[in-house]
């Protein structure tokens, strides 16, 4: 019995784009012909979203694909989860295969939760028995008791995902798909997420995870792959490995970092500085004991008053390690998005290892997670050529130098 879970062979994906994916009538036809006869066929484009994808996945392994946004993750969860079909190549899967991709994916809008629970199981193969015996465990996992006989195309976008995970989280697939579990939801439910993947993890499923928060990957996977422009540029790697390369090599191959990053065009992030230097150019500082980032935020919409987490992650880009997080509510600070302006966050009292380390933002909007770990910068700290800081850090495999106080006695 073959002890393989998943095997992608050869998967490419191309879109035509400018092509007009509806079905037109004889009127839309007899229109378009004067055009046809006078300038031509439409031109199209052709896209490879994924182009010679090949990798194999074992029973049991929790396997990360990493990437940029537009590498292709989504589209080639989308193709083993059976929604859109390759146009080449060939995907085997053995066993039951649950889903958990974008909003609204798997579920009809017009039947209720509770009809949805049932649908997705028979979907996969369940018997209603199979189903009623996980019923109870599902409903209380997604809190959505009160509303299971609404229909789901009444429910936030919030109550959606929440049962949808749950749906298929708690379902006996032997595969399961996840795609940006928590880009949507607040932050109770993010933990909940994290604890059944662990759980699964465990379990001895096999899962697919896409996310683009580091330290999640890092906590639940076991291998990592990464993909960058519709290829996976490397192999199954253990995940360190994975997110060490991708760090290092995967997210920076194009030699560009954002010069802003949005949410649903209200709210603008950019003018990313560290020391006053610009973090898309990669300033480089020698033994930084103080400094200070700045970025400016911009609320397109000054009639909406919302409360603004916004968090930071500098990772080192040789261990992938995250050595410093905080955001705002942490240390009190309340931000509003009708009153911010630019925002400061001041660092002092140690000192980080000489390296080249990554700068990610994420944030919040009254509770919604609504940006999704992000990189805006990359710096380098470079080592003092005096005193014995840098002999430091060559002897031990400390991330950051505190400020101490020594004294002795006899």
């Amino acid at each position: 019995m073959t002890d393989i879970a998943i095997k992608v062979e050869n998967i490419s994906k191309k879109y035509q784009i400018g092509e007009n994916k509806t079905y037109p009538t004889l009127r839309d036809k007899l229109m378009e012909l004067p055009n046809r006869l006078f300038k031509g066929p439409k031109k199209t484009k052709e896209f490879w979203a994924l182009k010679d994808v090949s990798f194999e996945v074992k029973k049991g392994e929790v396997v990360g694909i990493i990437g940029r946004n537009g590498a292709g993750k989504s589209t080639m969860l989308k193709i083993l989860a059976r929604i859109t079909e390759p146009t080449s190549g060939k995907v085997t899967m053995y066993g039951r295969v649950a889903s958990m991709l974008e909003v609204g994916t798997g579920f009809n809008p017009e039947l209720t939760g509770r009809e949805n629970i049932y649908l997705n199981g028979a979907i996969i193969g369940m018997t209603k028995r199979e189903i009623t015996q996980k019923f109870d465990e599902i409903v209380a996992f997604s809190g959505v008791e009160k509303f299971l006989d609404t229909p789901v195309k009444h429910y936030s976008s919030g109550m959606y995902v929440r049962l949808a995970f749950a749906v298929a989280a708690h379902l006996d697939a032997d595969i399961l798909l996840v795609d940006e579990v928590l880009a949507v939801g607040d932050a109770e439910f993010q933990k909940k997420c994290l604890g059944k993947m662990d759980d699964l993890a465990k379990s001895g499923r096999t899962v697919i995870l896409v996310s683009h928060n580091i330290g999640s990957l890092k906590k639940i996977c076991t291998k990592g792959i990464i993909f960058d422009q519709g290829v996976n540029i490397s192999d199954l790697l253990e995940i360190k490995q994975a997110i060490q390369k991708y760090i290092k090599n995967g997210e920076n191959i194009d030699g560009k970092l954002p010069k802003n990053i949005t949410y649903n065009d209200e709210i603008i992030f950019d003018n990313f500085q560290l020391q006053g230097q610009n973090l898309i150019y990669r300033p480089s500082f020698t033994d930084l004991e103080k400094f200070e980032f700045s970025i400016r935020c911009r609320c397109l919409d000054e009639t909406q008053n919302q409360d603004l987490v916004l968090s930071i992650s500098i990772v080192n880009n040789v261990t992938g390690e995250t050595v410093i997080y905080g955001h705002n509510h942490l240390y009190g600070v309340i931000m509003q998005t009708n009153k911010v302006g630019k925002i400061s966050i001041l660092f002092e009292g140690f000192q980080l290892q000489p390296g080249e380390y990554s700068v990610y933002l994420e944030s919040w909007l009254d509770g919604q997670y609504v940006i999704q770990q992000t990189l805006f910068g990359i710096f380098l700290i470079k080592s003092s050529t005096i005193g014995s800081k840098s002999e430091v850090f060559n002897s031990f495999p400390s991330q950051l130098l505190m400020p101490m106080k020594w004294s002795y006695s006899k």
